[in-house]
């Protein structure tokens, strides 16, 4: 056999080489092109990102609550630094710490990474000097009350929505960062290249809470006082316009003040202010009268083996009274002309045992059980506010319905969302659930609230320049789901000012020391947050409302501190023959005028007999009958005119009173 020859051999082996590196390069080309052309990219081109600030947070007055503020994070190449002197001096101005300068500046460094975020306006002249790097950043600032920080949210470093609003609207809030392609030329900074042009950063978009800051606070200090007076183990305030449905305050707090959102996450059991819904699914149901009265005997009632007690006896009562002194007895009574079906629809109805909305993340539906699921007991329980569990807020927009004449309203906590342009994306509109009563019976519900205020269990509220509406309950608390003794979770819910309410306010507090009921703990901290708004310059309150509703209702916050302080009689004072009967020293204390429903220009009419009514109630009833009234201080009730005496239209009608 003849050997190949030497360069046979030669040109074998160069024809095999040549057909490996052809395959080679097809396979470095073909089969594996795209990963390298991705290599030789990334080697010579930098993308550069610019991160978009997050959408700022205003309350419905256009206060920031949170904003990004633009920030830089410095790199420094030692080596590159040429003015090490002025580099110095620029970064101990931007407040960078001594030991980081130090590093900075020593060339035995090849780079170092400044970690802290420095304002931009801070770092400008740093970023002048050669060596310098600098990267945006956003950070995001709050400037809120701790409250309101739980409503409102937080974001991490990296400007990740953890909670709140932030994370329930975090693609709202959030931009779109820009980007660009910069090329690395060899021995000079990168350039932007025209090949790939740069997109623009989009901010994120702008969000309006209907939270006001000043009513916030006034809240947030009113429940930390109680809190801290009354030994509770915490407490949830909500308010809220019930015509809108807008939420203009929401404080929680544990025992030991660390605020929390527990009056929208998690429920307890109301007690005694779940009856006036009872008594509004009896009226729609045309299932009471006016006449119709319960008998409470002596405030005892055994039913079904549970004996069921009252802390005001009231005998013989109508619904009014019952809900007046909130008894027990006579709401069980009255109940029992509900089905147990039309007794759960009417609290369904009120939005109890669902989700009422609310753009927040882990909202509680609190619970209520189908009739079917129902012990002998359950119906008179829910009457008196057992076995059913609302959150406060729940509790605040089913009162709402009362306020704003039957409707059951859509809670809100964002009032507008605007683009970064000022362009209006979507602003909230009042969105009726479902009407629940009819007007009719709406008002006379709130006439019940009225006099709950006026002379029954909440006289604690009371307010003596304006009307307020209200209902206490005092339901005992439970741990674990087990009732526990001396514990109770005692509440109020206002409705301010009665006659055309702008606020629901429930306050609700946990297990206070102080004492057990809702009369001496939640209904009087509604009268220092009511007291505290009207005191603010601008806390979600319509002044001019507000102005005439206080003229329909007694004023006696603006009696005069000194006894003998006079007030310029009104025109009509001379139309009664009597005033000769008073003594010229009489202490004068404040003029009020007639009702602007009632006819003041009409005949003369006779002075109605208010001896026996309170004296807010004898006032409306003398300036429902077309009289101005003027309070004096007296010994006993009388009026001047005396009761049943002719009287013009429009006089003044004396009302001698023993106010203090």
């Amino acid at each position: 056999m003849k050997l190949p020859s030497r360069l046979g051999v030669i040109h074998t082996s160069l024809a095999l080489f040549a057909i490996a590196l052809l395959m080679q390069a097809a396979r470095v080309q073909l089969v594996h092109g795209s990963e390298w052309r991705a290599k030789a990219e990334g080697q010579q081109y930098l993308p550069e990102r610019t991160p978009a600030p997050r959408g700022p947070i205003l309350d419905e007055t256009g206060t920031v609550l949170a904003q990004d503020i633009a920030m830089v994070q410095l790199s420094v190449a030692p080596r590159e630094v040429r003015d090490r002197e002025g580099l110095r001096r620029a970064l101990v101005a931007a407040r960078v710490p001594p030991d980081t300068i130090s590093r900075a500046l020593d060339t035995a460094f090849k780079w170092v990474s400044i970690r802290k975020r420095i304002p931009a306006s801070d770092a400008a002249a740093a970023v002048a000097f050669a060596g310098v790097y600098s990267v945006p950043v956003s950070e995001r600032e709050y400037s809120m009350s701790k409250g309101a920080q739980v409503v409102v949210g937080h974001v991490d470093a990296d400007d990740r929505a953890l909670d709140g609003i932030e994370l329930a609207l975090d693609s709202i809030l959030r931009g779109v960062a820009g980007r660009a392609t910069l090329v690395r030329p060899p021995r000079s900074l990168p350039i932007e290249t025209p090949v790939a042009p740069r997109v623009a950063l989009v901010s994120g978009n702008t969000v309006v809470l209907t939270l006001n800051h000043q009513l916030q606070e006034i809240v947030e200090s009113a429940l930390g006082d109680a809190v801290a007076k009354m030994g509770a183990e915490g407490g949830d305030i909500v308010i809220l316009d019930p015509r809108s449905g807008e939420i203009r305050a929401v404080a929680s707090l544990r025992g030991d003040h660390t605020p929390v959102i527990s009056a929208l996450t998690e429920p307890f059991e109301p007690g005694s202010t779940m009856k006036p819904f009872i008594a509004a699914g009896l009226l729609q149901r045309g299932l009471v009268s006016d006449g119709d009265t319960v008998d409470t005997g002596d405030g005892t009632l055994v039913l079904n083996g549970r004996t069921i007690h009252d802390d005001h006896l009231v005998g013989r009562a109508p619904l009014v009274d019952v809900i007046k002194w909130s008894s027990n007895v006579g709401i069980v009574k009255f109940a029992e002309r509900l089905s147990p079906g039309d007794e759960f629809e009417t609290l369904r109805d009120f939005g109890f045992g669902n989700v009422s909305g609310v753009l927040f993340p882990s909202e509680a539906a609190g619970s209520l059980r189908e009739p079917v699921r129902w012990t002998k007991q359950s119906a008179n329980s829910m009457a008196i506010g057992y076995e059913v569990a609302v959150t406060p807020l729940q509790l605040a927009l089913a009162y709402g319905a009362f306020a704003n004449g039957g409707a059951l309203v859509e809670p809100a906590l964002v009032k507008e969302i605007r683009a970064p342009d000022g362009t209006v994306l979507y602003r909230h509109a009042a969105r009726v659930v479902r009407q629940v009563v009819t007007p009719a019976v709406a008002r006379r519900v709130m006439g019940m609230l009225d006099s709950v205020v006026e002379g029954g269990t909440a006289a604690k509220a009371d307010l003596a320049s304006y009307c307020l509406a209200g209902k206490t309950g005092t339901p005992r608390a439970t741990v674990n789901g087990k009732y526990v003794p001396d514990r109770y979770n005692p509440n109020f819910v206002g409705l301010f000012p009665c006659d055309a309410p702008q606020y629901v306010i429930v306050v609700k507090l946990t297990s206070p020391h102080s004492s057990i009921y809702a009369a001496s703990t939640a209904a009087p901290v509604t009268k220092t947050i009511i007291q505290a708004a009207l005191a603010a310059r601008d806390a979600a309150l319509d002044r001019a409302e507000l102005a005439a509703s206080r003229q329909s209702a007694p004023a006696q916050s603006d009696a005069p501190d000194h006894p003998a302080a006079s007030v310029s009689l009104a025109q009509g004072e001379s139309a009664a023959g009597d005033w000769a009967r008073l003594a010229p020293s009489a202490p004068f204390v404040v003029t009020l005028p007639a009702r602007r429903d009632s006819s003041v220009d009409g005949p003369p009419r006779p002075v109605p007999d208010v001896r026996r009514l309170t004296l807010r109630a004898a006032v409306r009833a003398l300036q429902t009958a077309g009289f101005r009234v003027q309070l004096l201080r007296a010994a006993v009730t009388a009026t001047l005119p005396a009761s049943g005496v002719i009287a013009p239209a429009g006089a003044v009608v004396k009302l001698e009173f023993d106010y203090e």
